[in-house]
């Protein structure tokens, strides 16, 4: 009886699992501001490390002399990293509390590493910015902030940190607050929370400072365990890019045909009237599978598998929308670009480009402008993007892609540009409009 009745806690424990909110965050800010440190932290006082992990860095803290324990060598996984004191690649962590998972992008904060921290934000629905209390806001501070507004970050917690080397002065953190506070009426930021932490000592990170009695916001654990997530995805505008044909070799499922992908926009149900594009057929949903059973719905971030009343010539790159909201397709699109290599982008240039599950060439019509991400300037003389710079670009597409703005659906309004050459991702786009 007693294994009978830990089966089914376990069984409970994984279905609760299943069904608790994730959470994706990324981590931003200048070197040295502590990033690797804070995750450390949220790690350990989160009971999300193992007891020999502990043990392993507390003994490489005592070889390298420290008197604390070095929380930074839990995430700075690269040997590179650990010798430079720096992030250089983006490193996932995964972690779960009771109420939330989590999944954490942290970041490089080096210049030099701009185009990992994009990569790493752009599917962020939180962007966290460290900064040094001693050191205030940092070029590379407003730069990571202006990235997470281009890339649509719905939340921002600006955590300002190493508090106690300040004496935990209010002073210092009100100033750091009204500074970037007014910087941020600039950016486009509907949500802001601005919290004072010391990432080594734990203050506000996940129990409440006992030194700064002074602040009554939340600790940076319970902003992350309440922050509202569910409704910055778009429920309405139905966008299903098909990623794969399901056709079961087996007997039993020998009449099977369904179309896999992840929702990435809007509400299927079964019976719903939809339109394949770029085709125009249309049809009505027969049953959504996921995995071994059926669902009588499915929203974004769901992976499944919908199938069609009628037969309709259906491949993967096509989409799957409502009739009467449907996505123009459209040849020339109007982008943000970030430029990822070291060979700049300049018009005229032939690249390959990757649009939700469709892929195309794509022909450089102009660069309008590059954008200053620390004043926000627009140079409009020049005619080339370098190396982690952002500019404005024309581009005219092989086939037409079935896009919306990036403002409105970040998973059909966004895209990668290849070298065909040698395969490597040079550029991450954010579609403005498509005409």
């Amino acid at each position: 009886m007693s294994d009978l009745t830990t089966d089914l806690t376990k069984a409970e424990v994984a279905q609760e699992s299943r069904n608790m909110d994730l959470l994706r965050f990324a981590t931003a800010g200048s070197v040295d501001d502590g990033k690797s440190t804070l995750i450390g932290r949220l790690l350990l006082d989160s009971k999300s490390i193992f007891e020999d992990q502990l043990e392993a860095v507390e003994a490489t803290s005592q070889s390298k002399g420290y008197d604390y324990t070095d929380l930074a060598l839990l995430t700075d996984g690269l040997r590179s990293e650990r010798e430079q004191g720096i992030t250089i690649d983006v490193a996932y962590r995964y972690f779960a509390t009771p109420t939330r998972k989590f999944i954490i992008a942290d970041t490089p904060g080096h210049v030099q590493y701009t185009r990992n921290m994009v990569t790493g934000a752009s599917t962020a629905d939180l962007g966290l910015v460290l900064v040094d209390a001693r050191q205030g806001l940092t070029e590379q501070s407003r730069r990571h902030a202006v990235i997470l507004s281009l890339l649509r970050v719905p939340h921002l917690v600006l955590a300002v940190n190493k508090m106690d080397l300040v004496d935990y002065d209010q002073a210092v953190f009100e100033k750091i607050h009204a500074e970037f506070t007014q910087f941020a009426t600039k950016l486009n930021i509907p949500d802001l929370q601005v919290i004072p932490i010391s990432a080594l000592k734990g203050d506000n990170v996940v129990e409440r400072s006992a030194q700064m009695s002074w602040y009554s916001g939340p600790t940076l654990m319970h902003h992350l365990e309440n922050v509202h997530v569910a409704s910055d995805r778009d429920l309405v505008d139905v966008r299903f890019p098909v990623q794969y044909v399901v056709r079961p070799k087996s007997d039993e499922h020998h009449d099977y045909r369904g179309y896999g992908g992840m929702v990435a926009g809007g509400v299927l149900k079964p019976g719903d009237e939809v339109v394949v594009l770029p085709s125009g057929m249309t049809s009505k949903i027969a049953g959504i599978d996921l995995f071994d059973k059926e669902v009588t719905e499915a929203f974004p971030p769901m992976s499944v598998t919908v199938r069609l009343e009628d037969d309709l010539d259906v491949s993967r790159g096509d989409l799957i929308a409502r009739v009467n909201n449907a996505p123009k397709p459209s040849q020339d699109i109007d982008a943000m670009i970030c430029w990822m290599t070291n060979e700049p982008l300049r018009p005229r240039q032939k690249l390959a480009i990757k649009h939700t599950t469709r892929s195309a060439r794509a022909l450089v019509k102009d660069i309008q402008y590059r954008l200053d991400v620390n004043t926000l300037h627009r140079d409009q003389e020049t005619r080339e993007l370098g190396l982690n710079e952002i500019g404005r670009v024309q581009l005219r597409t092989t086939v037409p892609l079935l896009c919306d703005p990036y403002s409105k659906n970040r998973a059909t309004g966004s895209f990668i540009l290849i070298d065909e050459a040698t395969g490597v991702t040079v550029g991450a786009g954010m579609i403005n409009t498509g005409s």
